[in-house]
């Protein structure tokens, strides 16, 4: 067990992320919750977005004699909304108090007015006060979102995507962990990107800086496996070093790290989150849900002009336009 941050929540480095049992059923999630106890995975993330996940894992968790540490998070950015959310996952969840509740998914152009009057934030620290959660974290895809998070002291817990092909959030993570402020990690697999979850796993947990790791899960036999690193010594080898550089080198120019140095798009199409759409579409077979969020957008992949000014800020030099005309194809116009 290890300490996330400065907590009192002590949580095994590989915990269970919620996002893709939206797509299973109850009596698979009760099977796959059983299996989390069984290996003594403590540590729950999901999230109001995620549609059926806070229920089912509620449903699953009731009753059970073992003490879960639930994490959850919000999108809603004023204080009713936030107030709402809040009381939402507690019914959903069945509990009196949640561990962890987290602003998700932040933009840096959203973040300082995140603390006004009136907005999430003070819900958040009410909740707090009420004893309705126990500490407040914050999610994003932006290093500096993450970076200013940090810098502010506001919150317990950062979340940031961090894997073999993502690394561009290494130095704000070793930042949070300086500062005792927990570290969790999404997206290890990359969005699905990565086949080895064993090896994917084991990188992000050699880094000291990192508390724990979230992979999605619907599957019973996943658990095993991706807990299993942790019997192993937690030290990549010099084969597996090389294996990862070879899998940076076949990726590199095809992925997008969203570092967001594209944006912003003349069009103003938001660019990695088309990319981000159509990886759930296509890894974590989330369909409907990606073509719904993709169809409700302002402005989509297909409207690209094709001026290439994207492909001159990005530091990975991808074939945006390329790669926009394919989410495109594989979402719909």
């Amino acid at each position: 067990m290890r300490r996330l941050g400065k907590t009192d929540l002590y949580i095994k480095r590989v915990g269970f992320g919620g996002l893709p049992i939206q797509r299973a059923s109850q009596e698979e999630c009760d099977k796959i919750i059983d299996e989390l106890i069984k290996h003594d995975i403590n540590f729950i993330d999901t999230a109001r977005g995620y549609t059926i996940s806070e229920e089912y894992i509620g449903n699953s968790i009731e009753n059970k004699d073992y003490e879960f540490i639930i994490a959850t998070k919000s999108m809603n950015r004023d204080y009713e909304g936030m107030k709402k959310d809040i009381g939402i996952s507690i019914d959903n969840l069945k509990r009196e108090k949640i561990d962890l509740y987290q602003m998700h998914n932040v933009k840096i152009e959203e973040y300082d007015s995140l603390f006004e009057e009136n907005m999430a934030y003070k819900a958040l620290l009410e909740a707090k006060e009420e004893g309705k959660i126990k500490n407040i974290g914050i999610t994003s895809h932006s290093v500096d979102v993450i970076k200013k998070a940090i810098e502010d002291e506001k919150f317990d817990t950062v979340q940031i995507p961090y894997n073999i092909v993502e690394t561009q959030g290494e130095e704000v993570l070793k930042l949070a962990n300086d500062k005792k402020i927990g570290t969790i990690i999404m997206k290890p697999l990359a969005g699905g990107a990565l086949t080895n979850a064993k090896l994917a796993l084991k990188y992000i947990i050699s880094k000291e800086y990192i508390d724990v790791v979230i992979p999605g899960m619907d599957k019973v036999d996943q658990i095993a496996e991706n807990v299993s690193i942790l019997d192993d010594k937690i030290e990549l080898t010099e084969e597996e070093k090389v294996f990862i550089d070879k899998i940076k080198e076949e990726l590199g120019n095809s992925f997008c790290r969203r570092c967001e140095y594209c944006m912003p798009c003349i069009e103003n199409i938001n660019i990695p989150l088309q990319f981000l759409l159509e990886g759930y579409y296509t890894r974590y077979d989330l369909k409907e849900w990606s073509v719904n969020r993709y169809k409700s957008l302002d402005k989509k992949a297909s409207d690209c002009i094709e001026c290439g000014l994207c492909e001159q800020k990005c530091p990975y030099n991808l074939n945006i336009r390329g790669m926009l005309k394919n989410v495109a194809k594989v979402l719909g116009e």
